[in-house]
């Protein structure tokens, strides 16, 4: 006889595999904070420890309370609590034929489930997650809209940036019908606004903001499209969206966040068969490698993105990849192979920029070939000659890219922090309190970072000339949180 759903309490647990692969090589106490921390990011309080992850992949919690929904959503975007490992809510509280009905066709879009008008029942403290129950006071209205993924939603986090929000996008992926030509262009259409708002503003504003077009994206990959050259473009723009969330994981401090983004890319690319994506998301790898301190790492995803790369016929691409490749050799301290690697990276920009150059690339031009060459030899702890190189930056990307906004902050806080190594404080000061002047336009954790290096290393020169004034003007600012 078969045992009823009602009776879950009585059968033996089912270990949630799913979940446990995602841990990777964290231990549970290690990945419970990485929980917190994501809970944190998205203004929700989860009392998670290495008690609750064993229990979560032993499948004693079989699906999670609502705070634990978001966080893990957040934390994966483009998933479903299903494919998290998780049973569908539906079966665990035994109300399957009520939601089933109103909710939407296609198995790929956010579920609406209805909250009980009395709270949760017995049932559902018992079988959801008995370790943190949700509070009764949070509001049907505010569970419902973080559950629908509407374009309205969309527009509302998005609108303060400029956001064009993807409505087509978002309403097909609600219903679950296919995706076509208007849909694509909304997912294409918010990469190119995110490049654009991260160029002028950095990434600490957007991250946040940015998972909801990601999410509907690959809501869209899942439910199909009319046309085969339609997938094609889908699977394209849903990678680089990927890809250009990850980055404002990577620059605004959140590494675990970006690597996983960039692996979602990466998996699309194989997927689809697109060897640029492909590319893309192994350059940015590498690029994260190396500011995780992983260099062996950044030298290897260099090299992959340069197979993918060989066949599209753009040097300038090939350029950036080798300076990829550059620092990844310059953070392991080898002089010789970052050498050739940065002589191979300017003789491929030398022949200058080509119709096949991908559309990201837009902001690799001449300064952020000096910017980042500053930053290997800043690795490799030649202070004098980076500081040359990331003052050029400054000066090109000033004069032709002002729209760079971000960028010129970031070469500058480059050029601030070699001249403080390089036992220049004076000019280290004047160069800090010009990256101070852009901080009301752009928000980097990665510029304010470098920025409290530089303060931390001009400390010993507080009585040299312009030195005590920055210090003070950098002591109030508001601290990175």
């Amino acid at each position: 006889m078969a045992s009823s759903p009602m009776a879950s309490s009585t059968q033996s647990p089912r270990p949630n595999l799913r979940f446990r692969q995602l841990r990777g090589q964290r231990s549970p106490g290690e990945f419970a904070a990485v929980i917190r921390r994501a809970a944190r990011e998205i203004g929700e309080r989860v009392s998670c420890d290495a008690r609750y992850v064993g229990r979560v992949e032993a499948g004693e919690i079989r699906c999670p309370n609502y705070a634990y929904e978001r966080v893990f959503l957040h934390m994966f975007p483009g998933r479903t609590l299903t494919d998290l490992g998780f049973s569908p809510r539906s079966a665990v509280r035994g109300r399957g034929a009520r939601t089933e009905s109103r909710a939407p066709v296609s198995h790929t879009t956010i579920r609406l489930y209805e909250s009980s008008p009395s709270g949760p029942t017995g049932s559902e403290t018992h079988e959801c997650d008995p370790y943190e129950i949700q509070s009764h006071e949070e509001s049907d209205v505010r569970r419902r809209a973080f559950m629908s993924g509407t374009a309205s939603a969309a527009a509302a986090s998005l609108g303060s940036f400029g956001f064009a929000a993807p409505s087509p996008a978002e309403a097909t992926a609600r219903r679950g019908g296919r995706a076509g030509e208007a849909e694509v262009s909304a997912v294409e259409e918010a990469v190119r606004q995110i490049r654009l708002l991260d160029d002028r503003h950095g990434a600490d504003g957007l991250y946040r903001r940015a998972a909801t077009p990601l999410r509907t994206a690959y809501a869209l990959l899942d439910a199909g499209t009319t046309r085969q050259s339609t997938a094609e473009r889908l699977h394209t723009g849903a990678g680089e969206l990927a890809i250009s969330v990850g980055w404002l994981a990577h620059d605004s401090g959140r590494f675990d966040d970006a690597r996983s983004h960039y692996a979602e890319a990466l998996a699309t690319s194989r997927m689809a068969g697109d060897q640029a994506l492909e590319a893309h998301a192994f350059c940015n790898t590498a690029f994260l490698a190396r500011d995780a301190g992983r260099p062996r790492e950044a030298v290897r995803a260099a090299q992959a993105a340069a197979r993918a790369a060989l066949p599209l016929a753009s040097p300038r691409l090939l350029s950036l990849v080798s300076l990829r490749e550059a620092g990844g050799w310059a953070g392991l301290g080898d002089r010789a192979g970052c050498e050739q690697s940065l002589a191979r990276a300017h003789a491929l920009f030398d022949r200058g920029p080509s119709d096949t150059d991908p559309e990201w690339m837009t902001f690799y031009g001449p300064a952020e070939l000096e910017g980042l060459e500053a930053q290997c030899w800043s690795a490799l702890g030649d202070w004098n000659r980076a500081a040359r190189h990331a003052r050029r930056a400054v000066s090109v990307a000033s004069a032709q890219t002002p729209q760079f906004t971000r960028n010129i902050a970031l070469y500058t806080a480059e050029l601030a922090d070699d001249l403080a190594r390089a036992g220049r404080p004076d000019e280290a000061a004047t160069a800090g309190m010009r990256v101070i002047a852009l901080l009301d336009e752009v928000q980097s954790s990665r510029i304010q970072s470098m920025l409290a290096t530089t303060a931390r290393v001009l400390l010993p020169h507080r009585r040299a000339s312009g030195v005590c004034g920055f210090l003070e003007r950098h002591a109030s600012l508001p601290r990175v949180v």
